[in-house]
């Protein structure tokens, strides 16, 4: 072959070449990991087994643990998510803090057959397929033995349909169904078989921009402080005797409570103002001004902030304007009091201990002082509770230098909801005279829309929301919040 030919072959290839590389797509660059910081995962773990354990037969009960809380009727919120999401392939792993221990069928020894604890769940998402992780620590069912596993793969996750991939914060994802995984049926004592229908999980979790910024919204959640920003000037200032430079008040009114207002029967809400903010198992009254002397033991704070109930059958229930004033040991939280019922400016509404409050590096604290309700207290509930009625303990945090920073609530994340009840049942109730027995047989969970929440977006910037169908019973409903004991 000629010279000139051969050139020419070879100028014709390269030059088909160039056209394939033009007309090939330009392929992204893969995006690294971002950091999962702030968020709540809302499960109600198995709504006929809540209601097993407080039923007649075992007649037991369940404790939150480590800043968990209920968010509405038979659903758990743990909180403060912690991990990474790939807006490239759609994986996300969340991890959230908080537990919950079940106890019931009480031995005369008094100690318990059945004792669960289940905390620390994480959901991973990869590929395709969702796994809830979980540490637990049981009582087998048949022996006693009491075995404790940490991040047991406790339920498979259906998330099929769902495009994980896209970006911003946070990511949201809404009732996606959960089946009990062979290890979960292990640590979940024996009391179902693997394959068994759980209820649906959802969570929200804020992802960081990668210059480590929030993308999401905002939230003051995790602060510890509402008022903070607006004592930056004062750091240096020394603080003055006696007097307040920041404090906190820390109370959720009364958990059946709140499980009452957002549940089935009231299908209520509550809503915050003024600065209060939403620590998922109770509510902070921010900014706190007045005074503290320790020698005299005497402390007299007023708090900033406001949550209001409301409701079916009447509810209506505003508290603001939060006090502490304490003396000798003695404390009472007070509140301006606004209902159809009974309106009152600084009601006393709970009396609580408060001994030998101290303050070290410049901070007093008093945590979790149980409470009991007072005779206005009881007006204030339009009598729903009786005076003495024990109601959510009391936490203070009083700074009297300004540069002592307030203990941080648990991190809802950007997209914390006040009102928690659910739109619609997750799974049906059990016949409370059956005790919950193997069972591999399906049920389904009610049509709700799954997907990746506010924020993640496809291609050229549409928001992605994928809508499943399921069908479900409802769930059966409990006795009025008046009635309950717990």
């Amino acid at each position: 072959m000629s010279s000139p030919r051969r050139a020419a072959r070879t100028g014709a290839v390269a030059a088909l070449g160039a056209l394939f590389a033009a007309l090939l797509p330009v392929t992204a660059a893969h995006a690294e990991d971002r950091t999962v910081q702030g968020g709540r995962l809302d499960w109600g773990i198995k709504a006929s087994f809540q209601s097993y354990v407080t039923g007649p037969i075992a007649k037991g009960s369940y404790t939150l643990q480590a800043g968990a809380a209920t968010a509405g009727a038979s659903q758990f919120r743990f909180h403060s998510a912690k991990g990474s999401y790939n807006p490239d392939t759609g994986a996300l792993s969340a991890g959230f803090s908080g537990g919950v221990r079940f106890l019931g069928h009480r031995k005369s020894d008094g100690s318990y057959e059945l004792d669960l604890t289940i905390s620390r769940p994480t959901v991973r998402i990869s590929g395709g397929s969702g796994t809830l992780y979980a540490d637990m620590v049981s009582k087998a069912k048949s022996t006693g033995k009491v075995t404790s596993s940490a991040q047991v793969p406790l339920a498979s996750l259906n998330v099929s349909g769902i495009n994980m991939k896209g970006g911003g914060s946070p990511v949201a994802l809404a009732n996606v169904p959960a089946t009990l995984t062979t290890q979960g049926a292990n640590a979940f004592a024996g009391y179902y078989v693997a394959g068994t229908p759980l209820d649906p999980v959802s969570l929200s979790a804020d992802v960081l921009k990668s210059s480590g910024s929030s993308s999401g919204s905002g939230s003051d959640s995790g602060s510890g402080s509402g008022s903070s920003g607006d004592k930056k000037d004062q750091g240096k200032k020394d603080a003055k005797a006696g007097r307040i430079e920041d404090a906190a008040v820390d109370w959720g009114v009364r958990r059946t409570f709140r499980e009452y207002v957002g549940g089935s029967i009231a299908k209520g809400e509550w809503k915050l103002s003024g600065g209060a903010q939403d620590g998922g198992a109770l509510f902070r009254f921010t900014a706190g001004e007045g005074t503290f002397d320790e020698q005299k033991q005497t402390l007299d704070a007023k708090f900033k902030g406001s949550v209001r109930f409301t409701g079916e059958h009447g509810l209506d229930v505003e508290l603001s304007a939060l006090a502490v004033k304490s003396k000798d040991g003695k404390a009472t939280l007070y509140a301006d009091v606004a209902s159809p019922e009974y309106d009152k400016k600084q009601a006393a509404l709970v009396t609580f201990e408060a001994p030998k409050l101290k303050a070290a590096d410049g901070l007093v604290t008093l945590t979790e002082a149980p409470s009991k309700l007072t005779a206005d207290g009881a007006k204030a509930f339009n009598s729903m509770y009786k005076a003495g009625t024990e109601m959510d303990p009391v936490s203070l945090a009083v700074a009297l230098d300004a540069s002592a920073k307030l203990p941080a609530l648990p991190d809802l994340g950007s997209d914390a909801s006040a009102s928690s009840a659910p739109s619609s049942s997750a799974s049906a109730a059990p016949d409370a005279k059956t005790e919950p027995v193997a069972s591999s047989s399906s049920s389904g969970s009610p049509a709700v829309p799954i997907g990746i929440g506010a924020g993640v977006l496809l291609l050229a910037g549409a928001a992605f929301v994928v809508v499943r169908k399921r069908r479900t019973a409802p769930a059966a409903t409990g006795a009025s919040e008046g009635s309950e004991d717990s």
